[in-house]
């Protein structure tokens, strides 16, 4: 299998055509996970400029996946933008040491915030493009409403660039030490 004229491959690794997306109203916690892995696969192969992504924690997120940091290695070019929201990226560290490393040689990409949240329930777990979107609306029993309706899109980026907003740097790629 060859790579799409204008892709990059990450480490040999050549990605899978992206998948069709779905939309609608779904449940299952690894199907949240398998939408989150489509999505980015998607993002790599159609060059998505920009995605943000949003969660308390990334604690069941599969950032760390082999396949999702190769989808996010071939989406990474210049000029494209990842934002990543959450209340706290401890999970993130250990959990998810692929991505970390990957973040760090793409921070130019990553904009990385910490909202602070009365309750992380309350926190809005999303991945959002401007061509696809999808909310978890409930995580406990992985209900999520995905889909590329305008309407849907501009909503969900509204709520989202309000919590960017009231955010603060959050996540460094590296750390210095004295």
């Amino acid at each position: 299998m060859q790579p799409e004229p204008g892709h990059a491959v990450a480490a040999g690794v050549v990605p899978e055509p992206a998948p069709l997306l779905p939309s609608g109203r779904l449940q299952g916690r690894e199907l949240m996970a398998q939408l989150v892995r489509d999505a980015l696969s998607c993002a790599a192969a159609e060059g998505w400029h920009e995605i943000i992504i949003s969660d308390a924690s990334f604690a069941d997120w599969p950032l760390g996946e082999r396949a999702v940091v190769a989808s996010l290695e071939a989406w990474a070019k210049p000029g494209r933008r990842l934002v990543m929201l959450a209340t706290r990226y401890d999970e993130v560290l250990r959990r998810q040491a692929r991505f970390v490393n990957w973040r760090k040689t793409w921070n130019h990409l990553i904009d990385c915030r910490t909202c602070r949240a009365p309750d992380p329930q309350d926190f809005p777990g999303a991945l959002w493009s401007p061509r696809w979107s999808l909310q978890r609306l409930d995580a406990r029993q992985g209900v999520v409403l995905c889909g590329s309706d305008a309407m849907k899109l501009a909503q969900l980026r509204g709520l989202l660039n309000e919590w960017f907003h009231n955010s603060t740097p959050g996540f460094p790629a590296t750390t210095l030490g004295l």
